[in-house]
């Protein structure tokens, strides 16, 4: 009797293990995509981001900067660093007091869309003035 015991709790063990091991398998699958996608996330903010920083500065300068080549300085900043998003749109525009950066990539059913603005600035002029007052 306990022998037949023993193989009843053998058999329920592998039972449980079949009904649960495709639950602990799907979970850690979709923490490893989870994780995917916000590397890819963070890495476009950061790029975006940079990007409209740079555009801001260099737009002071003598020739001043295109929407073409921040579009290039953003895909050079991306790169190939993207593990799920390997094709991102980019949409930069280049205003007077503002520049702005859009990006957007999507993959199936998910989608990421990051936009970064940075102000013109002109921290020359600031510190004239500022030089200016004190005399």
């Amino acid at each position: 009797m306990e022998e037949r015991k023993q193989r009843w709790l053998k058999g329920s063990f592998t039972v449980e293990m079949a009904f649960l091991m495709p639950m602990i398998l799907f979970l850690i699958m979709g923490c490893i995509r989870i994780s995917f996608y916000y590397h890819d996330k963070n890495i476009i903010a950061g790029a975006a981001y940079e990007t409209a920083v740079t555009g801001s500065t260099k737009v002071r300068e003598k020739d001043g900067i295109s929407e073409s080549e921040l579009n290039a300085l953003f895909k050079e900043r991306v790169g190939r660093k993207c593990i799920l998003f390997s094709r991102i749109r980019v949409q930069s525009s280049v205003g007077k007091d503002e520049i702005k950066v859009q990006a957007a990539a999507r993959r199936k059913k998910m989608a990421i869309s990051v936009e970064s603005r940075a102000a013109v600035t002109e921290p020359e002029k600031y510190i004239r003035d500022i030089r200016r007052i004190k005399k």
